[in-house]
């Protein structure tokens, strides 16, 4: 397999990226490695805000825990749910992590539903633990995107703008490669490349950008929740346009309709109605 990756019209080269490091003759995936670092960095962020707000970080701490492994199986589950075909001659296969097959809104789904038990057991405010965490959920989405960098995956149909990248065909999956990308491959010194929009690169940017937003607007916020409501409100509006870009959609059986995009655009009318609701009664009460 060639390893390069090159994004040709910034003019970037790199002619060497792997996939993984071997420590004791056991392979560690890049992938595995910058989602554990996404998760560590939203855990410590929304330990930090909890500080901020006066609340005891020693509860965020205790709800990563849940959160994380309920998050973690709740992806691989929306993920393996919507790529059954891909899965249901090897079952053993679903256990296998490292070579990705994590959908963000399994584990979103996952750990909304952690978060509401866990604050019913601890009779904590719901609301106030989906703001607090929710900063830190952006953040570890930001971070996490890159593990499909190095496993050259999560990309975009052809194209040709500034921010295009370049793989080789040997290095991805077939099932990703689409007749346009066929129609305008290239073939260099009898290596075929492909060129895609680096759709894991958008996403990370978007999260970034929301992530600021939520930042600058916590301190104004109206009502607890709202700031995890902004959060699925901006989110998925960048979810919707990024997902009708991949090639990698996972398909509503029957409809053949991207799933990740439906829920995305469900959320985002779902969270800006309850957002004007809750305002609304703020402001006649």
């Amino acid at each position: 397999m060639h390893r390069t990756i090159d994004f040709p019209n910034i003019g970037i080269h790199l002619s060497d990226v792997g996939d993984h490091i071997t420590v004791l003759n056991f392979d560690i995936a890049y992938y595995g490695m910058i989602i554990g670092l996404g998760i560590l960095a939203g855990i410590f962020i929304a330990a930090a805000e909890a500080k901020r707000t006066g609340q005891n970080p020693e509860n965020y701490y205790d709800l990563a825990i849940y959160a994380v492994i309920c998050a973690v199986a709740g992806a691989r589950a929306y993920y393996v749910i919507f790529s059954w075909d891909m899965y249901k001659g090897d079952l053993k296969s679903i256990l296998n992590l490292r070579q990705g097959g994590l959908a963000i809104y399994g584990g979103v789904i996952a750990a909304i539903i952690t978060v509401i038990i866990f604050a019913r057991v601890k009779k904590l405010s719901a609301p106030l633990l989906f703001d607090t965490a929710g900063l830190g959920l952006v953040a570890g989405q930001m971070i996490g995107r890159w593990g499909n960098f190095f496993n050259r995956e999560a990309f975009g149909e052809y194209t040709d703008s500034l921010l295009a990248m370049r793989l080789p065909l040997d290095a991805v999956r077939d099932s990703d490669v689409t007749a346009l990308m066929r129609e305008h491959m290239e073939t260099v010194k009898g290596v075929s490349y492909i060129q895609v929009h680096p759709t894991y690169l958008y996403e990370s940017l978007w999260c970034m950008m929301v992530l600021i937003l939520l930042l600058l607007y916590r301190r104004h916020k109206k009502f607890d929740g709202e700031v995890f409501l902004l959060y699925l409100l901006g989110y998925g509006l960048g979810r919707v346009w990024i997902e009708g870009l991949r090639t990698d959609q996972l398909l509503i059986p029957g409809i053949e309709f991207p799933v990740s995009q439906l829920l995305a655009g469900v959320l985002v009318v779902l969270s800006a109605g309850i957002i004007l609701w809750k305002r609304k009664n703020i402001r006649t009460s």
